[in-house]
């Protein structure tokens, strides 16, 4: 490409640019760039008359085998196989969309060599998942048609899931349920006290959210990843692209009369960041998401809180659709960022009042009290706005330090009554991780207000935890 040269009759604009292209294409072909790919490692003892069966099965997954031992009653083989394709739901009724968003590595190939449909996007103006589950969304209409498929899944490329997965989330689809969302785990959960947290406020959620709000029929919310739905939501696309399209996924949908369900039994595994950077940056993202997600769903919530429009298909009542609605905007309004603000409000409101108080206690002062001030060199007003800004910073830091205790006792909880879905942890350090676990909330107050004052740009997680769902279970076992 360096070296080459236009020619008057064989060159056309854009050869160069186009060559460029392939190239760097091919360059990163040469450099064997890696798509971590969730895999199943097995081992496996059939009936040796069997084995041509077997093998053929998984070669129909995708996967390798390889024969250890083998005698007239046994064979003992061993092999990987793609996580999505050893699923105890059957395979056939699995069809796998890949959306390869702006990859410049070989993830469109692997994809398509592990039996998934992959469509390839390059649109570096519209980087977030919202747009690329649009236009993966657009394409199925385009190929397949959106009805040719009863519901559809969103996973994210690490996610792990359990075997029985599909088949637990089809209970409820089969049940009735138009909107389903499941047990969010985490793979790297002892990283550090930051995936930590992470880790217990998706499990927090489940606990005092999905959980509860499934007792009482409401609808739940949910959280980028590990739901289902059903293909009357997409009948006219997919139009949530902001920085958290699953909030305003959810807050559409609930003005709809559609109702959001929890499975409790389909478990999945999702990684999460272990650098203060990078959680920062994904904090600063989903608090500009939320901002953007109350604008858009807020005024709608509301008015149907008060003047339910429902519509009597989704088979929810209007009174049911007025708490969901009130519900669904206490999840969507930004508080945090509302408290920031009242708070200077309430400030500079106090501050009014106890300098005018004080001016007008001055004011009433005998000469030889003002005289006596003066010698002693004791600016009355000025003392009292001091002491009312001391005071205000003392009742945050007691009520910050309340809350402070308050999630401490509440990661305690969640590794007491979780216990059996997270992994063995040494007692020290789950101490350590719910004295930590209140920094994560912390963060998110800071996003939020870092969120408005400024313009964010999506830019990628980094995703770099190796570990197969047996790696995990095995884990559970010796626990």
């Amino acid at each position: 490409v360096v070296n080459g040269k236009a020619h008057l009759k064989h060159t056309e604009g854009g050869d160069f640019r186009q060559a460029t292209y392939r190239a760097v294409r091919h360059g990163l072909k040469m450099a064997e760039s890696v798509l971590l790919e969730p895999y199943f490692k097995y081992e496996a003892v059939i009936p040796t008359k069997t084995l041509s069966r077997f093998i053929f099965n998984i070669e129909e997954m995708h996967g390798n085998y390889h024969i250890d031992k083998s005698d007239d009653i046994n064979t003992y083989i061993s092999g990987e196989a793609p996580v999505i394709k050893m699923q105890d739901y059957p395979s056939e009724l699995v069809t796998i969309f890949v959306v390869a968003d702006n990859c410049n590595d070989k993830t469109a190939e692997i994809s398509r060599k592990c039996g998934a449909i992959c469509y390839e996007r390059k649109d570096t103006e519209h980087r977030t998942k919202g747009f690329a589950l649009q236009y993966l969304v657009e394409c199925i209409r385009k190929d397949y048609g959106i009805e040719s498929f009863e519901a559809y899944f969103i996973f994210d490329a690490d996610n792990l899931l359990n075997k029985d997965y599909i088949s637990r989330m089809n209970d409820s689809f089969d049940a009735g349920e138009k909107i389903i969302t499941s047990y969010r785990n985490t793979k790297n959960f002892d990283d550090n006290w930051i995936s930590a947290s992470y880790a217990l406020h998706w499990i927090r959620t489940i606990r005092v959210e999905h959980r509860a709000r499934s007792v009482f029929g409401l609808a739940t919310r949910v959280q980028g990843t590990g739901y289902m739905f059903s293909n009357e939501l997409i009948k006219d696309g997919w139009n949530y692209t902001g920085f958290t399209e699953d909030r305003a996924f959810c807050a559409d949908v609930v003005t709809k009369g559609y109702s959001i369900s929890y499975n409790d039994a389909a478990e999945f595994y999702d990684e999460q960041p272990n650098s203060i950077k990078i959680a920062l940056r994904q904090r600063i993202r989903w608090s500009k998401g939320h901002i953007q997600a109350f604008g858009e769903t807020g005024a709608k919530l509301f008015v149907n809180t008060f003047k339910a429009n429902n519509d009597t298909q989704n088979k929810c009542s209007k009174s049911k659709l007025r708490v969901m609605s009130l519900d669904m905007l206490s999840i969507v309004f930004p508080r945090s960022l509302f408290d920031f603000f009242k708070n200077i409000v309430l400030f500079i409101l106090k501050s009014i009042l106890i300098v005018g108080g004080a001016l007008t206690l001055a004011d009433n002062f005998s000469a030889v009290q003002n005289a006596v001030f003066e010698f002693v060199g004791f600016n009355f007003v000025g003392n009292a706005l001091i002491f009312d800004i001391l005071f205000l910073g003392l009742i945050t830091i007691l009520s910050t330090l309340a809350i402070y205790s308050l999630n401490i006792l509440v990661g305690i909880y969640v590794f007491i009554m979780e216990r059996e879905h997270i992994k063995k942890i040494k007692w020290y350090k789950k101490l350590y991780y719910c004295l930590t676990f209140p920094l994560f909330d912390l963060i998110g107050k800071l996003a939020i207000i870092i969120a408005f004052f400024s313009k964010v740009e999506w830019k990628p997680i980094p995703h770099n935890v190796v570990i197969s769902i047996d790696d995990i279970e095995k884990e559970n076992v010796v626990k």
